[in-house]
């Protein structure tokens, strides 16, 4: 009843900057607490950021004062704003949601993965 879509991803040069989007559709009754996940080839998947609903944020040690996660309630969506990229940034990143349907049910949702790539 709930589907993520991300866009942003792409291909960017050591320095740069993306700034990615996720936004939640469907049957939607409330969303709880977004983030922003990432996998790197042979790499297990990690946060990066996270975002509550009353806005308090956490953030990777690798990417503290260089992303900063967002969100707008209005229109269901959370960014990650991304500058001072690192080619160890480079991974499929994937959007995740709890949310609560208007079925009142607990969900928590994934994204298709977006595709950042960090390279000179």
């Amino acid at each position: 009843q709930v589907q993520l879509v991300e866009s942003g991803g792409g291909l960017v040069q050591p320095g740069g900057s993306l700034r990615l989007s996720c936004a939640a559709s469907g049957s939607i009754f409330s969303i709880g607490t977004m983030g922003w996940y990432r996998q790197a080839p042979g790499k297990e998947r990690e946060l990066v950021a996270a975002i509550t609903g009353g806005g308090s944020t956490n953030y990777a040690d690798s990417v503290k004062g260089r992303f900063t996660i967002s969100r707008d309630n209005a229109k269901n969506t959370v960014h990650l704003q991304m500058i001072s990229l690192k080619p160890e940034d480079t991974a499929v990143y994937y959007c995740n949601v709890v949310a609560t349907s208007k079925g009142l049910r607990y969900l928590e949702v994934w994204g298709q993965g977006t595709l950042v790539t960090v390279s000179s």
